[in-house]
C-alpha cells in the first residue's frame, strides 16, 4: 500500500508540480489554505505533509502544531522560500521531520520523503514492540483464571502507579519476576530502565559493586568506572531477585540507599541522588529470617510496604491445564513440532501431581513429553517419571509401604473420595471430574459413605 502525502502550500503552481512528482510513488492530496487541509487530515489517513511556512496569512509553524495535534505521528517536511536559522530551529522543536528551502531540489526532496517513510515505518515497528512489550508485563501476559490469580491481579492494579516498594513472595518458579515486570511495564515509570539483579546468583565480593557502582582503581582489576545497577536504574525500577539471599553487611548498605535515596560508589566520596522504584522477591519466609538473624529486620520492614504473595501451581489447579496448552502451542513453534494437546488421562494424571517446582516444572514437563510423544497427543505414558512416582495433591497413596494390612476395596474409595472432596474445598463437579465419575455418582457416594465437610 502506498504511503499517503499532503501538500499544504499556497502557490497551486508548486501543489500541481509537486503533485505530479509525487504520484507515481504514493497517494498525494493538496490544499491551498489550511482549513481544506484540515478537512483532508480528517477524512484521510496522511502519513506526511510538505507544508509552507507561510500559507497566506497563516504561520506554517501553527499549522505543524494543528498536524500533530490531529496525528502525532504524522511526520511533516517544512519548506519555504524565506528560510532563516530560527525558524527551522522553531520547526524542527515543534516537531517537523526536515526543513527544506525552496527552490526545491527534487532529488534531495525525494530522498528527505524516502527517509521519512523509512522513519515512519521503524516507529511503527517500535511501537508494536513497545505495546507487545507491555502487553505481555500486564494482566494478559499472564496465564490465570483461578481466584487465587485474581486477586494478585487486582493488587497489582492498585500499586502499578504508585512508587511504594514491594515485595513479593512465593515459591521458586511460581512467577515472581513477570509479577515485577508487570507493575513496571504497566505502571508509570514504563519507559525507564527495569534493572534486575539475583542476590543469589552473585558472589558476596561482588554484590556490592553489581548494585552500586565503582570509580576506576577502587579495587584490584578496576580498570574503569562503572556505574552500578542502582544508578542505571534511575527514574525506573530496580528488582533484587532471591532477596532473602543477600548477605548482612550488603543489607546495611541496601537499607542506608533505601532511607537516604542516594549511593555512593565503591572508591567514591561523591553521593548520586536516585529516583528508583525498588521490587524484591523471595522465596524465604523473611520473617524466620529475622527470627534466626540471617535478615536484618529494619530493612524486612523497608522492603515489606506491600506485600504480594504469589500461590504454588498445586493451589491454583484451575490454572493448570490452560499453561499447559500454551506452552504445548509455543514449543511447537520452537521445536517444529504438531502437538495438538494433551489426552484426557494424561490431564487427569497432572491434575494428581503437586509441581514442586510449580510453573517453571510443568513447562519442562510439557517440554519432555512432547518430544518423547509419538502421537498428535500426550498421553500418559509420554509424560515423565517424576509425575507418576512424585508427590501427589492430597490424594496420597493408599497403602503404606511399611504397612503390612490391606484396605478393603470399599475403604479405599471412601478414603480416596474423602481426600479428593477435601482436596478441592468440596467443589463437586471438580472432584467428580479428577475421580472420573459423574456428580450424580458423587453425590450418591458421599451418602452411601455418609461424607462430611
Amino acid at each position: 500500500m502506498k504511503g499517503s502525502v499532503l501538500i499544504i502550500d499556497d502557490e497551486p503552481s508548486i501543489c500541481a508540480s509537486l503533485e505530479f512528482a509525487l504520484e507515481n510513488d504514493y497517494q498525494v492530496w493538496s490544499a491551498t489554505d489550511p482549513t481544506d487541509a484540515y478537512t483532508v487530515l480528517k477524512e484521510e489517513k496522511i502519513d506526511l505533509c510538505l507544508v509552507d511556512l507561510r500559507i497566506g496569512k497563516e504561520n506554517g509553524i501553527e499549522v505543524l502544531e494543528k498536524i500533530k495535534a490531529f496525528d502525532p505521528n504524522t511526520a511533516c517536511i517544512m519548506i519555504t522560500a524565506h528560510g532563516t536559522i530560527s525558524s527551522s530551529v522553531e520547526a524542527l522543536q515543534k516537531g517537523a521531520y526536515s526543513y527544506l528551502t525552496k527552490p526545491l531540489n527534487m532529488d534531495e526532496l525525494m530522498a528527505v520523503i524516502a527517509r521519512a517513510f523509512q522513519y515512519l515505518n521503524l516507529n511503527e515497528k517500535v511501537n508494536y514492540l513497545t505495546g507487545e512489550l507491555e502487553k505481555k508485563y500486564t494482566r494478559e501476559g499472564f496465564l490465570a483464571r483461578s481466584e487465587a490469580m485474581n486477586k494478585v491481579f487486582k493488587l497489582i492494579e492498585k500499586v502499578k502507579q504508585v512508587n511504594t516498594n514491594v515485595l513479593i513472595t512465593g515459591e521458586s518458579g511460581t512467577g515472581k519476576e513477570l509479577v515485577a515486570r508487570s507493575l513496571h511495564f504497566s505502571g508509570g515509570r514504563q519507559q525507564e530502565h527495569f534493572e534486575v539483579v539475583n542476590c543469589a546468583a552473585i558472589p558476596e565480593q561482588l554484590l556490592e559493586s553489581e548494585l552500586f557502582g565503582y570509580e576506576k582503581g577502587a579495587f584490584t582489576g578496576a580498570v574503569q568506572a562503572k556505574a552500578g545497577k542502582f544508578e542505571a536504574a534511575h527514574k525506573g525500577t530496580i528488582f533484587l531477585d532471591e532477596i532473602g539471599d543477600m548477605p548482612l553487611n550488603v543489607q546495611v548498605k541496601l537499607l542506608r540507599v533505601l532511607q537516604r535515596k542516594e549511593i555512593t560508589r565503591l572508591g567514591s566520596n561523591r553521593t548520586l541522588s536516585l529516583d528508583v522504584r525498588v521490587i524484591a522477591a523471595t522465596n524465604k519466609n523473611l520473617k524466620e529470617e529475622v527470627q534466626e538473624g540471617r535478615f536484618r529486620e529494619d530493612l524486612y520492614f523497608r522492603l515489606n510496604v506491600i506485600q504480594i504473595h504469589l500461590p504454588p501451581l498445586r493451589e491454583r489447579m484451575d490454572d493448570m491445564i490452560l499453561l499447559a496448552s500454551h506452552f504445548i502451542h509455543t514449543i511447537n513453534k520452537e521445536l517444529g513440532i504438531k502437538i495438538k494437546g494433551l489426552t484426557k488421562q494424561a490431564e487427569n494424571k497432572l491434575k494428581l501431581y503437586s509441581f514442586p517446582g510449580n510453573i517453571r516444572e510443568l513447562r519442562n514437563i510439557i517440554e519432555s513429553s512432547m518430544v518423547i510423544a509419538d502421537g498428535e497427543y500426550i498421553d500418559v505414558e509420554d509424560l515423565p517419571e517424576t509425575v507418576e512416582s512424585g508427590q501427589q495433591t492430597g490424594l496420597e497413596k493408599n497403602i503404606s509401604s511399611d504397612s503390612k494390612t490391606l484396605l478393603t476395596l470399599k475403604e479405599v474409595e471412601k478414603e480416596q473420595i474423602k481426600q479428593a472432596l477435601d482436596y478441592y474445598n468440596w467443589h463437586r463437579k471438580q472432584t467428580a471430574e479428577i475421580l472420573g465419575i459423574s456428580e450424580r455418582g458423587l453425590r450418591d457416594k458421599i451418602k452411601l459413605y455418609e461424607l462430611s465437610p
